[in-house]
């Protein structure tokens, strides 16, 4: 009996120790954004404006709340800061899917509460719509796309689900990328190749347009501007050794003339 009472006032001391290290008027203290008591997400979508309210509660002087945009911090005027602060997201775009707000406390920041947007949008495609390409050349087609939620990506040629030819199709994808490529292209790959991106929100759909040219010859250079050099040289040492020839004809002429005279 004396052992379990010993054991409840060492419980009871650490207890009361540990309150006594808690900052002063912290132990009640709650912070909430939009009413929210924990972290949570908030569902909205592009070209709408969203109010994040984050609140102390329970609070025994005036506390000062600061915001943060993932990691970088939200400038802030000096009333809007005690107490309770405001923030307003306008407009919402594509880009800010999966952003953390987060509101702190500034004397003690590991207290703090973070809402993450959920942007919801249709599907966005976008690429090079008209490609050419030499025959027996390799392609690439990308088909950029950004979808929330995600979207099941495809690729359909004149209308109909791409028949992928061993070695001559190979399919590429990312979350954001679905790539075609094509090995020695040949002019019956020619057609419209269209990327679709089918979520539950809505399909979509983007074209591209391949046009395949005849192979151009291609003069090789190298060779001829070799040939040249050579034929130049062929030439200038021919009419050196002519010349060399003429001259040594005009003197032996020269002299048969100055024996006859003699």
């Amino acid at each position: 009996m004396t052992w379990t009472k010993n054991r409840l006032t060492q419980g009871y001391g650490s207890l009361l120790l540990l309150i006594s290290l808690l900052p002063y008027g912290l132990m009640n203290v709650i912070l909430t954004v939009n009413n929210c008591t924990q972290n949570c997400i908030l569902q909205t979508t592009p070209g709408t404006s969203q109010s994040l309210k984050c609140a102390v509660q329970n609070h025994s002087q005036e506390e000062e709340l600061l915001w943060f945009r993932e990691d970088r911090r939200v400038d802030l005027k000096d009333e809007n800061k005690i107490n309770s602060s405001d923030i307003c997201i306008y407009p919402v775009t594509e880009d800010d899917n999966g952003v953390t707000f987060t509101c702190k406390l500034k004397r003690n920041q590991s207290m703090s509460i973070s809402v993450i947007l959920n942007v919801t949008y249709e599907p966005i495609l976008n690429g090079t719509d008209l490609r050419r390409v030499e025959e027996g050349s390799n392609i690439k087609i990308d088909c950029k796309v950004k979808s929330n939620p995600p979207a099941q990506m495809m690729w359909y040629r004149n209308d109909s689900l791409l028949n992928l030819e061993k070695d001559h199709h190979q399919i590429y994808q990312t979350s954001e990328l679905l790539q075609l490529s094509i090995s020695k292209v040949q002019k019956s790959d020619n057609g419209t190749y269209s990327c679709h991106a089918n979520s539950p929100l809505k399909l979509e759909i983007k074209d591209f347009h391949l046009i395949v040219e005849d192979k151009k010859f291609t003069v090789p250079i190298e060779p001829i501007i070799t040939a040249t050099v050579v034929v130049v040289l062929t030439i200038g040492f021919g009419l050196i050794a002519r010349r060399k020839a003429i001259m040594k004809l005009c003197i032996k002429d020269k002299k048969s003339q100055s024996d006859t005279s003699l």
